[in-house]
């Protein structure tokens, strides 16, 4: 909202990380989010985000981001270039990211530990719904910021 930031987040996610853990900032990440998971806090919300006017989750089940490479900026931070598709749009993307930690989880498994952001515009994957404010202003900003916080585990074959 113009007036105040509104943060969700999805609860059903899938995803891969492939990185050798002595090149943490080289590699490939592959991330599905379920659409119909959205979480605000606000029922009335959420349902409406999953509709038509927004995710068209009925039509468009999963939002999934690919990355194709990855430019390192310096120190443990990198550019995550990639694909986001919403509602079967397809558009490229830049997440900034950065590999924050190597470190022991209490069962002895290592864990490699990323944070990444990137803003999209929402119109450029076709979500144009809003609503004028007494003010004149619009309920809905053009800009949404997305938030990747990434713990992996090494898988063993």
């Amino acid at each position: 909202m113009v007036v105040a930031r509104v943060h969700g987040r999805f609860e059903r996610l899938t995803g891969t990380l492939r990185v050798n853990p002595e090149q943490p900032t080289q590699g490939e990440v592959e991330v599905s989010a379920d659409a119909t998971s959205i979480y605000t806090g606000s029922p009335e919300r959420d349902a409406h985000l999953r509709s038509a006017d927004f995710l068209d989750a009925d039509n468009s089940p999963k939002i999934t981001f690919r990355s194709v490479r990855t430019e390192p900026t310096g120190g443990s931070g990198f550019r995550l270039h990639g694909t986001l598709t919403i509602r079967n749009i397809t558009q490229p993307v830049i997440f900034e990211a950065r590999h924050t930690a190597t470190s022991k989880d209490p069962w002895g498994r290592q864990r490699l530990l990323y944070t990444a952001r990137t803003s999209i515009n929402r119109s450029d994957y076709g979500i144009r719904w809003n609503k004028v404010l007494d003010n004149g202003g619009w309920l809905v900003g053009e800009r949404i910021e997305i938030e990747m916080d990434i713990q992996a585990l090494p898988v063993v074959s």
